[in-house]
């Protein structure tokens, strides 16, 4: 399954890597794709979305699904 999230606050590819990496730690996350341009996160996966916005505000920025 996949989902997407909203992420705010990404302005350079330094941040995309560590929202990817924030993502990928996440039980049930099988591929992310991180988009600044567009503020979104793509994650395959079975992991809760809950979770998803979870990891990525932990790491620093604003998500929303």
């Amino acid at each position: 399954m996949s989902q997407t999230i909203t992420v705010e606050g990404m302005s350079c590819e330094h941040c995309e890597r560590t929202v990817s990496e924030a993502l990928e730690g996440v039980d049930g996350v099988t591929a992310v794709s991180v988009d600044r341009e567009t503020a979104t996160a793509t994650v395959d996966g079975d992991a809760e979305v809950e979770s998803l916005v979870e990891a990525v505000e932990a790491a620093g920025y604003e998500a929303s699904a």
